[in-house]
C-alpha cells in the first residue's frame, strides 16, 4: 500500500472539474470585457443599433452576424464563446466594419479582438494554471 494515495486519487480526480469551472469563469469575463469595448467603439447612430447588436454568446453566433471565430475550441475542449455584431436590424455592421465603395470604414470589431488577443490567450493559460493549483 503507498501511503497519501488516496488522497492523491481525490485530489487528481477533482482537477478537471476545477479547471473547467476556472476556465468558463475566464472566458465569460474575457468575452465580457471584449464586448464591452466594442461597444464603447461602435459607431453610435441615431438608433444605436450596431452597439446594441454586439453581445457574445456559448456556441455559434446568431444568423447573419459577424463573428470574431472561436474563443476556446480545441484547447478548451468543447467550450467556445462566440463574439458577434449585427444581423437583424443591424445588418450593416459589415459594411461600417470594412466600409464600401461609397463609405470609409469605422472599425469597432476586430481592431478590439487584435489588441486584447494575447492577453485573452494569458488569462486562459492562468485560469488553467489556478484551476489546476487549487484542486
Amino acid at each position: 500500500m503507498v501511503a497519501g494515495l488516496d488522497r492523491f486519487n481525490q485530489r487528481w480526480g477533482s482537477i478537471p472539474g476545477r479547471v473547467r469551472r476556472a476556465v468558463i469563469m475566464e472566458m465569460e469575463n474575457q468575452a465580457s470585457e471584449i464586448v464591452e469595448e466594442m461597444w464603447s467603439r461602435a459607431p453610435y447612430g441615431e438608433t444605436g443599433r450596431l452597439a446594441s447588436s454586439i453581445g457574445w454568446t456559448w456556441g455559434d453566433a446568431p444568423k447573419g452576424t459577424i463573428s470574431i471565430g472561436k474563443v476556446g475550441g480545441k484547447d478548451y475542449g468543447t467550450l467556445r464563446i462566440t463574439i458577434y455584431a449585427g444581423g437583424g436590424d443591424a445588418f450593416y455592421a459589415w459594411f461600417q466594419e470594412f466600409g464600401t465603395v461609397n463609405m470609409t470604414a469605422n472599425p469597432f470589431f476586430f481592431p478590439v479582438w487584435r489588441a486584447r488577443r494575447k492577453k485573452v490567450k494569458a488569462s486562459m493559460a492562468r485560469a488553467l494554471r489556478k484551476g489546476i493549483k487549487e484542486a
